[in-house]
């Protein structure tokens, strides 16, 4: 019976470090992408130079793989500005602004598949799953406190 408020402490602690230091999966998409109005634009290594007006900008970044909403991008920043290309329609490819002043062609591949009722980000699930093992833990140790005071 001795082992057994060890094993508590230890699922305590396990349950602890799983919340506050989640494991990350680093992306491995099989391209560099922008979302923009609900598509996913495939960045080009063509830069073009006659760009017509700003459509929007990057709202959401990460290098992780997962599923985002907004104007998400897996290799821009938050802030980085999106613009229409002068002569070629939206619906074909839009231009994203690099730092340096250029400007990156980027190709629609098609819908992107995060809006789709996607309300839980990476990371979300494992607090989640983190939450109810710590109440699961809270719940072990209040029977066993309970079982001790009985006695």
């Amino acid at each position: 019976m001795k082992c057994r408020p060890i094993i508590v402490l230890v699922l305590f602690f396990t349950t602890i470090t799983s919340i506050l230091m989640p494991s990350k999966s680093f992306a491995s998409w099989a391209y560099l992408f922008v979302v923009w109005d609900g598509y996913t634009y495939v960045v080009s290594d063509e830069y073009v130079t006659v760009i017509d007006k700003e459509i929007g900008h990057v709202t959401k970044y990460s290098d992780m793989e997962g599923t985002y909403s907004g104007n998400f991008s897996n290799i821009y920043k938050k802030g980085t500005k999106y613009y229409s290309i002068k002569g070629i329609s939206t619906d074909e490819a839009i231009a994203i602004q690099e730092k340096d002043g250029k400007y990156k062609k980027a190709t629609r591949e098609g819908e992107y598949a995060g809006n789709k009722n996607e309300f839980l980000e990476p990371g979300s699930s494992t607090i989640i799953i983190g939450i109810f093992f710590l109440l699961l833990v809270v719940a072990i140790v209040f029977s066993f406190v309970e079982k001790k005071g009985k006695k």
